[in-house]
């Protein structure tokens, strides 16, 4: 008897130990978790204003670049964890999806030259000579100190397509109705033909996301007819219509001798350089007025300088919204790529009763910045654009397509298919 229970306590522990993660586990995203790391961008390598998404099995690479600020470096590792669409682990080990290490060092990495605030600009590609990747799919790039690996400094989400689900896409203005003058509807075939299924109501599953953000994403979904090998995605449903937004607001502090349009002035204080900006523009109600933009994007850069990772300077700067009240039942941010579109404390946009308007600063990293205010609704997960925006038909768009299949003789995820099309244009591949 004593041997049983010992056999099976033993059976327990090693299935927990070959077993560290289960799926559903942990869900993933776009997040730093020390207030000293800043900067965080992961783009595909040549264009650091793209989706990160490359092909498997192609030259393409990813880059993830972040700052450490302060005079003094650290040492960081970094491992790929493979999602299922939904960014849950997919409880696959590592040696199925990767090749060569499990885990490595971050050894790229420089201080800063000639700055007001010190920092170390750290940079990874992947896939690399020492880790490859063999699965399509969703994965995390989690960054940690070395032998803390549940306690990361900082997680970042990329994408690994097959590119084996022909894509094409357009948008139209929605049909007359609740969406007519504020809306966008994306519709979508997919040819299938190189992919064998059974079911592929049951076993493709669509994800469109609006620029880049994952805040109004549409998710999970189901093809509304098969005809043959095509999926067909139309706006019967309703559910792959979006809000369009506005127009991005925009501020571009690449220099600190000047200020340049929708600056104040620029203050040099306690050590740094401080941005005021105008006071924003409440555009709710507003005509729609077409402004280039990068979709929500920022890039990194200087008026002077030849190494804009290094040489670019930490600012201040700070962000006011006129409003005759508080409003209520939620609360308000600036957001934008340059923070995830995230909600936290540093990007909240506080009320001043005595001014009369939402007052906010954020310490960033000198260059040209699109943004936009968001209002949180009290138990709400994401945000669309609506006070102080608006939302406009016309507005110019990206839409990311991501095409999923799963089948239940595999453990994973596929990302078969994936396209970026514009609202101004039609799209496909």
């Amino acid at each position: 008897m004593k041997n049983i229970l010992k056999y099976f306590l033993l059976s327990i522990f090693f299935m927990g130990f070959c077993f560290p993660y289960t799926h559903g586990q942990v869900r993933y995203s776009d997040r730093i978790f020390r207030e000293d790391i800043k900067t965080m961008q992961i783009y595909r390598d040549g264009w650091n204003l793209s989706y990160p998404v490359i092909g498997l099995n192609t030259s393409e690479k990813l880059v993830l670049s972040f700052d450490l600020i302060g005079n003094n470096a650290e040492y960081f590792h970094y491992t790929l964890v493979h999602c299922d669409k939904d960014w849950n682990e997919s409880g696959i080990f590592p040696s199925d999806y990767l090749t060569g290490y499990t885990e490595d060092e971050t050894e790229n990495y420089r201080p800063s030259f000639n700055t007001k605030a010190g920092y170390y600009n750290y940079r990874v590609v992947i896939p690399n000579d020492r880790m490859g990747i063999k699965l399509s799919g969703n994965y995390i790039i989690k960054v940690f100190p070395p032998g803390q690996p549940g306690s990361p400094v900082l997680t970042a989400r990329f994408m690994v397509t097959e590119e084996r689900a022909g894509i094409n896409a357009v948008t139209r203005r929605p049909p007359p109705g609740e969406f007519f003058n504020t809306g966008q509807q994306v519709e979508i075939n997919v040819n299938i033909s190189k992919i064998p299924s059974r079911d592929p109501y049951n076993e493709f599953y669509t994800f469109i996301l609006r620029n880049g953000s994952f805040n109004d994403a549409k998710e999970n979904l189901k093809p509304e007819m098969v005809a043959g090998s095509e999926l067909r995605y139309t706006s019967l449903s309703g559910s792959n219509i979006f809000y369009a937004g506005n127009e991005y607001r925009y501020f571009d502090t690449r220099s600190i001798k000047y200020t340049r349009e929708f600056i104040r002035k620029i203050e040099y204080l306690g050590g740094r350089y401080h941005f005021f900006l105008l006071p924003s523009e409440n555009r709710e109600f507003k005509p729609y007025f077409y402004l280039k933009d990068f979709n929500g994007k920022y890039y990194v850069a200087i008026q002077d300088g030849r190494d804009m990772e290094t040489e670019a300077d930490y600012v201040y700067v700070y962000f006011t919204m006129p409003s005759a009240n508080e409003i209520p039942g939620g609360k308000l941010y600036v957001a934008g790529a340059f923070n995830n579109w995230n909600f936290t404390p540093e990007n909240r946009m506080m009320y001043n009763q005595d001014k009369g308007q939402y007052e906010g600063s954020m310490l960033l990293k000198q260059g040209y910045y699109n943004y936009e205010y968001l209002f949180l609704k009290e138990g709400a997960k994401g945000a669309a654009p609506s006070f102080f925006e608006g939302n406009h038909y016309e507005t110019e768009n990206d839409y990311l397509i991501l095409v999923y299949y799963r089948n239940s003789r595999e453990r994973y995820d596929r990302l078969v298919g994936s396209v970026v099309i514009n609202s101004t244009r039609s799209g496909g591949n």
